[in-house]
């Protein structure tokens, strides 16, 4: 790396992926569900306590199987933040869906419990709370909206995993739960993902839909004699390539989220004589959190002020970026999407938002970061 030029981003390696991709070469299985792929999803369903666990080829093919098995038909309504990725929302969409969108709390970023009920109507099927940065939504209360209007809830913990609520892992405690490894995340094979089964019922035709709609998995347990079609379904599988990286970033999953930890710690500790003003807030962490360093994020005054900072800290070759337009303001999300109040969190947040350069490596560049970012603000 140039070290001049600080990226937003740079994917990490362990020394082991490439190695494993030539195992699976070796071996004779590049395609799905190979040795890789069952060592990725034991260790998933051992670390989450899921009762299964499915790599898919993104996080967006985990919603979208997740729609499925949720039985989401025309008109029928979910609920969601509008400050999350498109594919929240997409995944429901291409069901028929009508994603409701709600306000977020300011504090976490994440959708307020407070605003759910409100928005539930005859309509409703589910509620899909996003867990911003790692760090986990109000799930308890979440869970019990979800109960007494029997609604099911779809985690969306794309940037959660390591992370924690209650000592609970992200992604096993509603009915469902879907992770991404896309190389922006903290545990990456450049694309992928998995859904997260937390509840037996769904086992069965999750892995159906998972097979493009055949009971092909039953065949190779040996459990049917020939596959064939036997329902709604796509290819949703990754390659054994992807599981191989995969599993070389899972054998180091608790270093890298420490590594991680360390630089979130730095910044934390030297912004905390610019908070307080006008010029700076910190993230916020509830203490039933447990995070996992996904992102570190300022919130500046206003949108003039972050506009600014990106550029100042540009002519110095630290490259910073905002986050998510919100949803509700994209011509897609006008289209086929509601809204259930004003939104004003959302928009306020939205325009304030900073994510500074977080990834291992980062360590021996970061007080450059830090600096740069103090002068200009002080």
């Amino acid at each position: 790396m140039d070290e001049y030029n600080i990226p937003f981003n740079k994917p990490f390696m362990t020394g082991r992926e490439l190695a494993y991709i030539a195992e699976s070469h070796a071996n004779g299985h590049l395609a799905g569900d190979g040795k890789f792929t069952k060592k990725c999803e034991a260790w998933l369903e051992m670390h989450t306590g899921a009762v299964k666990a499915l790599l898919t080829h993104s996080c967006t093919a985990a919603l979208e199987m997740a729609a499925i098995l949720a039985g989401i038909q025309p008109g029928d309504e979910v609920i969601m933040p509008s400050y999350t990725f498109v594919s929240t929302a997409n995944a429901f969409v291409l069901r028929g869906g009508v994603p409701v969108f709600v306000d977020i709390r300011p504090d976490t970023m994440n959708i307020d419990e407070t605003l759910i009920e409100s928005a539930v109507t005859s309509r409703t099927r589910a509620i899909i709370p996003v867990h911003y940065a790692g760090v986990a939504c109000e799930m308890d209360a979440i869970m019990d909206i979800a109960k007494r209007h029997k609604l099911l809830v779809i985690e969306d913990a794309a940037q959660g995993v390591m992370s924690t609520y209650k000592g609970k892992p992200l992604g096993s405690i509603g009915h469902l739960g879907c992770f991404s490894f896309h190389e922006t995340k903290n545990i990456i094979s450049g694309e992928g993902g998995a859904l997260l089964i937390n509840r037996p019922e769904f086992m069965e035709r999750a892995e159906i839909i998972r097979e493009k709609g055949t009971n092909r998995s039953k065949f190779f347990r040996g459990q049917v004699d020939k596959y064939t079609w036997v329902d709604t379904g796509s290819s949703y599988l990754p390659s054994e390539i992807i599981a191989a990286f995969l599993w070389a970033q899972i054998q180091e999953a608790e270093s890298i989220t420490q590594r991680r930890l360390n630089i979130w710690e730095s910044y934390h500790a030297e912004f905390e004589t610019l908070e307080g003003g006008e010029n700076l807030r910190r993230p916020i962490v509830p203490s039933e959190c447990s995070h996992n360093a996904h992102m570190y994020y300022i919130l500046l005054s206003d949108i003039e002020s972050r506009t600014n900072l990106i550029l100042k800290l540009k002519e110095q070759d630290i490259n910073t970026v905002f986050h998510y337009i919100p949803l509700h303001t994209s011509p897609a999300g006008l289209r086929f999407a509601k809204y259930n109040g004003d939104l004003s969190v959302t928009n306020d947040m939205a325009d304030r938002l900073l994510r500074l350069p977080l990834w291992c490596g980062l360590e021996e560049y970061q007080k450059r970061v830090i600096e740069a970012v103090i002068h200009e603000l002080l």
